[in-house]
């Protein structure tokens, strides 16, 4: 199968922008039927030996293929651009003073040092509450910032990395079933080989699929590839709230001037942005929305891509399968259409795909 013609921004098939932007849309919009069997608890054997439905934004074509398909379906001078995010073991679990167990995911330092968290049980976690942590370590419950969520100050170590380092857990999506913790196999595979700047509560699981080898035979065809890094944040857990469904976290992300670069000789040449995952999408989105444009930097990436999203930077997709009713499927929608997307998912069910983060994967453009 060979690729679409290069696809220049602004110029998205018709059926995308003429569907109704998600706001007017209730969130049953974006719900499925997936049965659980579907739901991938483990990776595949290969990281590249993940299966890949390729989604046509020209018809709506539905093609089978796989991963290691990659270097044929992409085209000399596509540039494909990865988060390079590393997941940090952000779960830590410990005790109040009455011997009641909690657990804390923490997911970014505040201003004053405090750390934003997700806690749980809820009903042990006030203001005020002390958790005993390991090493004679403590968290101490400063304010809770909405359900599920707290500011707490920790205490008794100097080095919360190396706390986490020693006693935090991965925190791998609830949806993969791991009664007793992670696995071994999960430290290795649920980060991506090129993972750098550890600051993330869940990986960019289109990531996940590549190899070395893989990325040696891309750059053999003449495919190149560049960095972003967006710290997944804990959107990624959350369920969007039908009384409010615009709520949505920014993430911290960066973009190098290497990559400002690569797009902008990607584009000179006649070449596609090809964007791995929905967090890079987010990024260079984000980025291209701000004053001034795309352009090398940090900061915190907060588009709401939904249908009617007009995109600026990406000219082709590569992403895992997604959670009804999330944000991500909305931004995958925004980027093929509502009605194709789920027609695709359908089609995924009826092959027996597997889904979400150790799942398969979509290839759209």
């Amino acid at each position: 199968m060979s690729p679409d013609p290069v696809r220049r921004p602004g110029s998205m098939p018709d059926p995308i922008t003429s569907e109704p932007a998600a706001a007017s849309l209730p969130l049953a919009a974006f719900d499925y039927d997936l049965p659980p069997g579907l739901i991938a608890q483990t990776p595949a054997e290969r990281r590249e030996g993940a299966r890949l439905l390729v989604l046509s934004q020209r018809d709506g074509a539905v093609a089978h293929r796989s991963i290691t398909d990659l270097p044929e379906l992409l085209a000399p001078g596509d540039l494909l651009v990865f988060n390079d995010t590393r997941v940090r073991p952000a779960r830590l679990f410990g005790r109040i003073d009455t011997g009641g167990a909690v657990e804390l995911l923490l997911v970014r330092e505040r201003t004053g040092g405090a750390w934003e968290c997700l806690g749980r049980p809820a009903r042990r976690l006030r203001p005020g509450v002390r958790i005993a942590l390991p090493e004679g370590a403590h968290a101490t419950v400063q304010e809770r910032l909405a359900p599920g969520r707290y500011a707490v100050v920790i205490g008794g170590t100097a080095d919360v990395d190396t706390l986490l380092a020693r006693h935090g857990e991965l925190p791998l999506p609830p949806y993969i079933r791991r009664p007793d913790g992670p696995l071994p196999i999960d430290a290795e595979r649920y980060q991506t080989v090129f993972a750098r700047e550890a600051g993330a509560v869940a990986a960019p699981t289109a990531g996940l699929h590549f190899s070395p080898t893989l990325l040696d035979l891309l750059a053999a065809r003449g495919i190149a590839h560049a960095f972003v890094t967006l710290e997944v944040g804990p959107a990624t857990f959350l369920p969007l709230r039908e009384d409010d469904p615009t709520s949505l976290d920014g993430e911290w992300a960066t973009i190098p001037a290497a990559t400002v670069e690569a797009i902008a000789g990607t584009r000179a040449a006649g070449g596609r942005v090809v964007a791995v995952g929905t967090t890079t999408t987010r990024a260079l989105e984000s980025a291209a929305a701000r004053a001034g444009g795309l352009a090398a930097g940090s900061f915190w990436a907060d588009a709401f891509i939904r249908p009617g999203f007009r995109f600026a930077v990406v000219d082709a997709l590569i992403t895992n399968f997604h959670l009804p009713r999330s944000t991500l499927l909305m931004l995958v929608a925004a980027f093929a259409g509502r009605e194709r997307v789920l027609a695709a998912y359908a089609e995924a069910v009826r092959a027996g795909y597997r889904f979400y983060s150790y799942g398969d994967a979509m290839l759209i453009g």
